[in-house]
């Protein structure tokens, strides 16, 4: 009995043509689509009209006849063809067609695809309508691997498995990539001698290619002829005008190659040239030299360098007009840019600017400087005047005195008035100047100036410098004594030593009876004290010196500003209570009191 799974399909095949009358069909292999068709029909299977018209295409009319006759069932053979079916479907990767039934037009196709190894364009179509991308995807793949078995003449192996050895070395081929040793020895020993030939012919003409290149840029005096060597992809891929990466390079320099990197040099600036006159509109002039001068003009654009009079008499004698444009503007951008990113502006772009009428430029860093300024001083009004204040923060940054008119302007707009840092500024830069003066002149009147200012700039301590370690009895001037003794007397106020600043106060009375001042500093000496009788007695004492209301009111808001909790809401009761129409203003410290209250209490 024979045990041979192939003869016995073989007898099986032979007995179903014998049955169904299809024995002048030559063809006896049982990968036969006839075999197919007459096991279905030996197992009462639907044929379906793709298996009709191939017995029709093969002339098997009679075949036609027997197996409309034909009645059986054989669930054996059923079952080895529903194995092979779901074999076929697993190796060409049908994942997604719902008709799994064997009466289904693709069991065919699937079989001839199997025993054939190809499709007609109709059965492929047939396959994309079902969706089936991955079964196309190999159909296209065994046609791609018949093709390159016909053009390197390996059509006598047998094996169509796109996972043959075979398949990658004939792409390899196809991509004219080196084969190993393995490779070659394959196809040796698989007698594919005339594949073998081929590729020994193209190993000839690389490394024929090879020693053309070597001799082209100068690598001769490397001795490796083999094509694997990296210096063979290295010289194709200069040939080709392909940049070189880093490693490529450092190979080169490695290997001590510096001819090659002359030359590799040489094509990198061509290149880089040619990229930068596309780049800058300069097309237009055919010197393509690197020692020529608009290289150098371009790169100087590339870098955001300044071009100077001589590169723009340059370019306008050959009447590269887009190329000017390009390249101030561009300079105008990096400009920008450095603005932009806080960098001031340096006497030499200012200069240039100028004069090539960019001074779109200058009004840019103006408006980011007013911008940073306003930050800096604490400014939230946006309506806030570009003119004349941007002058003046200007000034005060680069410490400068204030002309009289702007300082007239920051009174008119309150900012003396108040304690914030535009004034701080203002009063420190004061105070330092009459400090400098005083050291100059020797003039005492500065003393009380600069403290004054101190003062005013928040510096209490420093005022106290100011007036330190003098001796009164040097001075003549009862007038200098008084105010000396006043603004410091203020100054200790500051810092809330009150005993000190009363002293202070009461010997400038005793020097100038007639001043208002050192009365209103004891009026507010005693309203920090919560003395408020007599602090009130001490500011009529001064209004009948010629103090006004608003020098009152001044000191009263500073007690007011200074005082903390119980203190501060015990001055504006009085106050308030007092005159709530003059002393409106403490309203907004009760209200800021109560808040904080709540605060402390929600804490």
């Amino acid at each position: 009995m024979n045990n041979d799974p192939f003869e016995v399909q073989v007898q099986h095949f032979a007995a179903l043509k014998s049955k169904y009358q299809a024995t002048k069909y030559e063809n006896s292999s049982p990968s036969s689509l006839l075999y197919l068709i007459l096991q279905k029909a030996d197992l009462e299977y639907a044929i379906t009209d793709f298996e009709w018209d191939w017995l029709v295409n093969q002339g098997l009319l009679e075949t036609i006849e027997a197996i409309e006759k034909e009645p059986l069932h054989k669930d054996e053979q059923r079952r080895k063809l529903d194995a092979k079916f779901f074999q076929l479907k697993s190796k060409f990767k049908v994942t997604r067609d719902p008709d799994l039934r064997l009466s289904s037009c693709l069991y065919p196709i699937l079989w001839k695809l199997d025993s054939e190894n190809q499709l007609t364009d109709l059965e492929v179509k047939y396959l994309k309508q079902r969706g089936l991308t991955e079964t196309v995807a190999i159909v296209e793949e065994m046609a791609r691997f018949a093709a390159l078995k016909a053009k390197y003449q390996a059509t006598e192996d047998p094996n169509c498995s796109l996972d043959s050895p075979l398949y990658q070395i004939l792409k390899q081929l196809d991509a004219r990539q080196i084969l190993s040793d393995v490779e070659a020895n394959w196809l040796f020993n698989n007698q594919l001698i005339d594949t073998l030939e081929i590729f020994w012919q193209q190993k000839a003409g690389r490394e024929a290619e090879f020693a053309q290149l070597k001799d082209k840029y100068k690598a001769s005096e490397y001795p490796e002829t083999s094509v694997c060597s990296p210096l063979y992809q290295i010289l194709k891929n200069l040939d080709a005008d392909i940049q070189l990466s880093e490693s490529e390079l450092n190979w080169l320099e490695e290997h001590q190659l510096s001819e090659t990197l002359s030359i590799v040099l040489e094509i990198e600036q061509t290149r880089h040239f040619a990229e930068l006159k596309a780049k800058y509109k300069a097309t237009t002039y055919e010197d393509s030299s690197l020692s020529s001068h608009l290289y150098k003009v371009l790169k100087k654009i590339d870098l955001d360098n300044q071009l100077g009079e001589q590169d723009i008499n340059f370019l306008k004698k050959r009447k590269l007009t887009e190329t000017i444009t390009l390249a101030l503007d561009k300079y105008v951008a990096s400009l920008k840019s450095k603005i932009q990113s806080g960098e001031l502006l340096s006497e030499a772009d200012i200069d240039w600017v100028k004069q090539n009428g960019r001074e779109d430029v200058i009004t840019f860093a103006q408006e980011k400087e007013f911008a940073a300024l306003k930050v800096k001083y604490r400014i939230i009004d946006r309506d806030f005047p570009f003119d004349p204040f941007y002058a003046i923060m200007v000034k005060l940054e680069k410490e400068e005195r204030l002309d009289p008119v702007l300082v007239v302007q920051l009174i008119q707009q309150g900012l003396l008035a108040s304690h914030g840092r535009i004034a701080m500024a203002y009063h420190r830069l004061e105070a330092r100047f009459y400090d400098r003066e005083y050291e100059r002149t020797g003039n005492k009147w500065n003393l009380p100036n600069a403290s004054s200012h101190w003062r005013k700039a928040d510096e209490p301590k420093s005022a106290l410098q100011v007036t330190e370690n003098l001796d009164f009895d040097k001075i003549k001037e009862n007038k200098l004594k008084s105010a000396l003794l006043t603004t410091r007397g203020g100054a200790f106020r500051d810092i809330d030593k009150l005993d000190d600043a009363q002293k202070c106060a009461l010997k400038a009375i005793e020097y100038q009876p007639q001043s208002h001042h050192p009365y209103t500093l004891m009026g507010a000496i005693c309203f920090e004290r919560s003395q408020f009788s007599e602090g009130e007695r001490w500011f009529n004492e001064a209004i009948k010196r010629g103090a006004e209301s608003e020098d009152i009111d001044s000191e009263l808001k500073q007690v007011v500003k200074n005082a903390k909790d119980e203190k501060r809401r015990e001055v504006v009761e009085y106050l308030l209570k007092k005159n709530p129409q003059r002393y409106a203003w403490a309203k907004s410290y009760r209200k800021r009191q109560g808040g904080e209250d709540a605060q402390r209490k929600n804490s």
